[in-house]
């Protein structure tokens, strides 16, 4: 469902960047500029935690970047699709504009919906993990076990440094955690069987850089 509303609200957002581009000569010099000049950077720091693996602790504010970086990215192309010859940068405007409704855009796109749904668990040495669901589609859903390190100096920064996943036909993924590992600088994903199972977990060894 959040999903679909999404996709709604990225029409929407794209409806509304479309009317700028058509009444963009109508909006002052100073005002264009500063729209101009924030989409570039919004794409950028979006580009950077999208690369480096940083970004906010909070899901919510990380999904608000995205969705500024999406709009930036929207205007820088249909500014585009002004220029000559117009029946190419328009065919160009709208194949580029496409894949932002592919679900790999949608799925973190949705995170605004859900205000911080996914809680963070502190395991020490600044280190946090979040379960985070997922499905294949084919019936066996799971979660990926995101662990994410936080600067003591930044606390409102996080970075992921590993990530586990695990799926419901092999043990209780939703109930999967982590704690810290046998030697410095590992962690254990922790995965319990699922009832039917014998009792026991399903223990992974990550390395954290």
């Amino acid at each position: 469902m959040d999903i679909a509303i999404t996709a709604v609200i990225l029409v929407l957002l794209t409806v509304a960047v479309l009317l700028l581009r058509i009444f963009w000569l109508r909006i002052s010099s100073g005002f264009r500029a500063f729209l101009l000049r924030g989409a570039v950077a919004l794409i950028l720091v979006h580009l950077f935690f999208v690369a480096t693996k940083w970004g906010m602790t909070s899901t919510r504010v990380n999904a608000i970047i995205s969705w500024l970086a999406i709009a930036g990215y929207e205007l820088l192309i249909l500014l585009f699709s002004r220029l000559s010859p117009k029946w190419l940068t328009s065919l160009s405007a709208v194949i580029l504009l496409i894949p932002l409704f592919a679900s790999t855009i949608l799925f973190p796109l949705a995170l605004v919906l859900q205000p911080d749904s996914i809680p963070r668990v502190p395991i020490g040495n600044h280190l946090f993990y979040r379960r985070e669901p997922w499905s294949s589609g084919g019936g066996n859903p799971g979660v990926d076990l995101n662990i994410y390190y936080t600067p003591p100096f930044a606390p409102f920064l996080s970075r992921r440094v590993a990530t586990q996943p695990f799926n419901t036909e092999h043990c209780n993924a939703f109930a999967a955690y982590s704690l810290l590992g046998p030697e410095p600088k590992t962690i254990i994903a922790r995965c319990p069987d699922a009832p039917a199972q014998p009792t026991g977990n399903d223990d992974r060894i990550l390395p954290v850089p």
